[in-house]
């Protein structure tokens, strides 16, 4: 795939619930089994595929990110998946077999990122990893989505880095009257993410971007997420067929 650069791309974000112990499966199954069909046959990267944290959010939880060069390459993604009478394509039955059992459904979000946002080949480029991402869905009025990247990239960010974390994206919520955002950061370890909590406290460094937000009636719903083992950031490359290994000896 071309990389077109910051801004030029469409992301499907994907909140994947798990069925009992099966999460390290559907690790695999997502980036190892289907990410390098998604390369070659939709120009279709792994942005990012990580767990969440349980006792910050829903569990057991996977969350995708798939990039695409922007609404024709979402369009075309969509053409090729829907063709076929089952809405599934032919070709995928037996990963789609697979997948049914150890996902239960999910919920979707199509993103599109601030034109400072990062691809993933930047971030790879530059070996950006966390230990840990914070995952923040910003909810505002309607038409106010684009308000809270603009105080992000004015305010926000410099603050927010200054603690040591590394932006990985910044998106406004397609399809739904601007009403949410999703940032995502890099954290490096467990200390620089006590340090960030602390800091939205009163008196902290992030207390006036606390405040900033509060003034466009902005809630932040936070959670932690940690990168599957074939995840971009963690392995600095896009999932390859190589990676591949039954399911059965996954633990």
């Amino acid at each position: 795939m071309a990389d077109s650069g910051p801004g030029s791309k469409i992301y499907i974000h994907e909140l994947i619930d798990i069925i009992g112990a099966n999460r390290a499966k559907y690790f695999q199954h997502m980036t190892a089994n289907w990410s390098p069909i998604g390369q070659r046959e939709r120009d279709q990267l792994c942005f990012g595929v990580w767990g969440t944290v349980g006792s910050t959010g829903r569990w057991p939880e996977v969350v995708n990110m798939w990039e695409l060069d922007g609404w024709e390459g979402l369009a075309a993604n969509f053409d090729l998946e829907l063709s076929s009478p089952t809405l599934q394509d032919p070709a995928l039955a037996d990963w789609w077999k697979e997948a049914a059992a150890l996902r239960r459904g999910g919920f979707d979000r199509i993103l599109v990122p601030a034109a400072w946002s990062p691809t993933i080949a930047d971030l790879t480029g530059r070996g950006v990893r966390g230990a840990v991402y914070a995952h923040e869905l910003v909810t505002v009025a309607p038409g106010r989505a684009d308000d809270v990247l603009q105080l992000l990239e004015g305010m926000g960010r410099a603050l927010i880095e200054a603690l040591g974390l590394t932006l990985v994206g910044a998106y406004r919520v397609a399809m739904m009257s601007d009403t949410e955002a999703i940032v995502i950061w890099a954290i490096p370890d467990w200390a620089t993410w006590v340090a960030f909590e602390r800091a939205h406290e009163a008196g902290g460094a992030l207390r006036p971007w606390h405040d900033a937000l509060v003034t466009l009636d902005a809630r932040v719903h936070r959670i932690l997420l940690v990168d599957a083992p074939l995840a971009p950031m963690r392995t600095g490359r896009q999932p390859a067929e190589s990676d591949r290994v039954p399911l059965s000896e996954i633990g």
